[in-house]
């Protein structure tokens, strides 16, 4: 039986980057609120939970995602669809495909395959493989299985990744807190995804950063990502206001906990204190 996968909670300890605020205003789900009001981006932690080189970390001149081998199953012309049926554990991947500007990139190819749940690839057919699009705001959105162990690896995911008339990225994301992970020689911790729980199943985040340039926007970005899960319509008391121009340093309660200003922004709904840790911390 396959080790049971757990999740990575430890803070990834960096302070706010033009990509969380991005982040922030691109989806409204909540996300993991850690210490220091960071979201928890698992490529920024090692499987030992501790500090990761920021690769890739958005800053002007950022160092894209580190490629990795393709290995010998992949097959081209996989047909386009985002959910990859089958017997297992259901996982969901989700993220954004961003510049070296931090800019979320539309009309990225991100195409997938893995392992099936008892470690097997299918080189017949194309279970288990697809591929996709980003949308207008850079997301993604992946529905498949936990991939299964096999002799020599650890757990992971392959894609390929293609922007527009640009070159391609091939590469591999893993798993937190698996054994494997130690013995691995692929293995990379700077393509950990951030994993958790979900229902059922488990839900896992990761960001790719292709080499591209780009100016940084000069305006917030659009909110219009659907979010995973709705803005409640009968929100939590306290003294945070949806309209309201908060700077810096100003403290607000939400739900009986209090929240410290981090970034000087005017609130909306759906950047709700717990929703925006790249805004708020908790105090």
């Amino acid at each position: 039986m396959d080790p049971e996968i757990t999740d990575q909670d430890e803070p990834a300890g960096r302070g706010i980057t033009r990509k969380n605020l991005l982040k922030a205003a691109l989806i409204a789900a909540p996300l993991p609120l850690l210490i220091g009001g960071v979201p928890a981006l698992a490529r920024a932690q090692r499987s030992s939970g501790g500090p990761l080189a920021p690769t890739p970390f958005c800053h002007d001149g950022d160092a894209p995602t580190i490629d990795q081998t393709e290995g010998p199953y992949f097959k081209p012309n996989s047909p386009e669809r985002s959910v990859l049926t089958g017997a297992g554990t259901p996982l969901v991947v989700s993220g954004y495909v961003f510049n070296r500007a931090c800019q979320p990139l539309a009309n990225v190819l991100l195409d997938f395959w893995q392992a099936d749940t008892n470690g097997e690839y299918d080189n017949v057919g194309y279970t288990f493989r697809g591929h996709q699009f980003t949308n207008a705001q850079g997301a993604y959105k992946l529905t498949t299985v936990v991939p299964g162990l096999y002799p020599g690896r650890t757990r992971h995911l392959h894609m390929k990744v293609q922007a527009p008339n640009r070159g391609i990225l091939t590469t591999q994301t893993y798993f937190p807190g698996e054994p494997r992970n130690n013995t691995d020689t692929i293995f990379d911790a700077r393509l950990l995804m951030n994993v958790r729980n979900g229902n059922p199943g488990k839900e896992a985040t990761f960001d790719f950063v292709l080499n591209i340039a780009g100016v940084p926007p000069t305006s917030q970005p659009p909110t219009s990502q659907p979010p995973t899960s709705e803005p409640p319509t009968n929100p939590p008391g306290g003294t945070w206001r949806a309209g309201t121009n908060y700077a810096a340093g100003a403290t607000v309660s939400y739900g009986g906990q209090n929240y410290r200003c981090l970034q000087g922004h005017t609130a909306i709904s759906g950047w709700e204190p717990p929703n925006v840790p790249a805004l708020w911390q908790r105090i």
